[in-house]
Parts: structure tokens; sequence; C-alpha cells
């Protein structure tokens, strides 16, 4: 009697033990799920437009700066899937059109930056002193000024166009990439493996690429997707203000500037455009807050 209870509690126990530890795994999944599911949707979202700007290249369904002054303000019809504009053109081939030029003119902005930056900060973490002290100094004066501000000022000193752009979205978006990878470097450059990496007589450059950057690669990659958030906002503003790309060539933000004109007549030349912006930046967001989830967990 005393072996079948003691033989009952051993069995009870080991499943409550059972059950204890597969607990966290189950929530570990819960919690993945979420972050996968994000992930997806982001990347689908992202894909959609990668494929219509790769389409709009070599086809859309009118020519997106061809003028037809007989379908001015046309609401969007089967005809004109999302309607024509003040002078006759299919806002469905502009917004195409558009993603060809946002995404790449986006993304430019976005890496050479974070190149930059994170040679910057590579150079600043591992070296020190001097350089450390150089690239901080230069990163906290450029710092001192608001971002847009001096965004505004490079761009109107160089001129609009996309060269423009280029140049003053790299020399105010490296500092935050350089202080991210320094910090990363400082914190793994007086590890074991660094040390034994310098023993062994492995050249600067190679403890640099080969050791260091992997380690560093992941939090620049997280914060490059939500950078690449801010300057496809910040793209699509400067063509507001007619700083950034130049009409007649279609871009998201100056379709949205030409169409506040007649936004009491036809609301659509600023809905659709703003909803096409929203939801790419939507999705870029999706897919950086899940790497970041997965980082976390």
């Amino acid at each position: 009697m005393t072996a079948s209870v003691n033989a009952s509690a051993a069995s009870t126990c080991a499943a409550s033990v059972t059950k204890a530890s597969s607990a966290p795994k189950l929530h570990s999944r819960k919690r993945r799920k979420p972050s996968a599911g994000k992930l997806y949707v982001g990347l689908t979202i992202v894909g959609v437009f990668v494929l219509a700007a790769l389409v709009s290249l070599v086809w859309t369904p009118y020519d997106p700066i061809g003028q037809d002054f007989t379908a001015v303000l046309q609401q969007p019809s089967a005809t004109h899937l999302f309607g024509t504009d003040e002078l006759g053109r299919d806002l469905f081939s502009r917004v195409m059109s558009a993603s060809a030029i946002d995404l790449p003119v986006t993304l430019i902005c976005t890496v050479l930056p974070c190149i930059l930056g994170t040679i910057l900060g590579l150079i600043a973490g591992y070296f020190g002193r001097t350089w450390d002290a150089i690239i901080l100094r230069v990163g906290d004066l450029l710092q001192a000024f608001p971002q847009y501000v001096l965004m505004i000022v490079l761009v109107f000193v160089l001129g609009a166009g996309v060269p423009s752009l280029i140049v003053s979205f790299t020399i105010v978006g490296w500092v935050v990439y350089a202080r991210l990878a320094r910090t990363e470097v400082m914190r793994i450059k007086e590890s074991q493996f660094i040390m034994a990496a310098k023993t062994s007589g492995f050249s600067t450059e190679r403890i640099l690429f080969r050791h260091i950057m992997p380690n560093v690669i992941r939090q620049i990659a997280i914060y490059l997707t939500s950078d690449l958030v801010f300057s496809v906002v910040a793209l699509a503003a400067f063509s507001f203000l007619g700083f950034g790309i130049q009409p007649p060539t279609p871009e998201w933000g100056s379709l949205i500037s030409s169409g506040q004109k007649f936004l009491g007549l036809a609301p659509w030349l600023v809905v659709i455009p703003g909803l096409t912006l929203t939801v790419f930046a939507f999705g870029l967001a999706l897919i950086g807050d899940a790497l970041q989830d997965r980082m976390v967990h």
C-alpha cells in the first residue's frame, strides 16, 4: 500500500515537473508567433510594393506623365482605378511609377549613412582616444541641430533633387549608426575571443570585420528597418515642400502636394497617395518590430 502511494506521488511529481518544464517552451512558442506573423505581414506588404515598382519599369496602364484633357479629375472607376488628376493623368499609373522612385531612393538614403556610420563607429570604439573624440565631437555638433532643419538647410544649399537628398541624408543620418556600433564594439572588444584573435596575430581589419562586425550588425539591422520608415516619410515630406523630386516625375510626396489644391473637388488625389505611403511605412515598421521581438526573445 505504502509503495503504491509512493509510486503515485512520484508519478504525480514527475508529471508536474514535466508540465513545468514544458510550460516555458509553450509560452515561448506563443510569444514567437505574433512576431512571426508581423514579419510575414510586413514582408508581404513590402513585397507587393517592390513588385509594383519592378512592373512599373516595363508596364503601366497609362503613361504616368501623359496628359489627357478629356479625362480631367475623373473619379476612381474601372477605366481609371485611382481616378485622374487635374491634367488627366492616370493616378494608378503615377502611384506605381512613384514606387519605382521612392523605394530605391529611400534605400540609398538609408544604407549610405548606415555604412558610413557603422565604419566610423567601429573605428571610434576599437581605437578610442583621438579617433573616438573626433568622431563623437562631430556627431555631437550635427545632433545639436534639429534633424529636419539641418536637412532642409543642406538641401536648400545643394539644390533640389535626388543627389542633394542623398548627401543630406548621409551627412545627418550616420551619427546614430556610429553611436550604436561604437557602443557594441566597446562592449565586446575586451572579450576573450577578441583577445585570442589579437594574440594569434590577426590583422586589425580582420578583427574588426570578421570578428567584431558580426556581433554589431544585429543591432544595426534592427535600427536600419526603423530608419527606413523615417527615410520614406522624410523623402515624401521634402517632395511635398518642393525640395525633393521635382514634377512631372511622380513621387508620393509631390502627388500629395499637387493634389491638395483640389482636396474639396477630388479628395482621391490626396487620400490615395497618402494611404499608399502609410501602408508602405506600416509594412516596414512591422518588419522592424518583428526583428526586434526575435532578438529580445
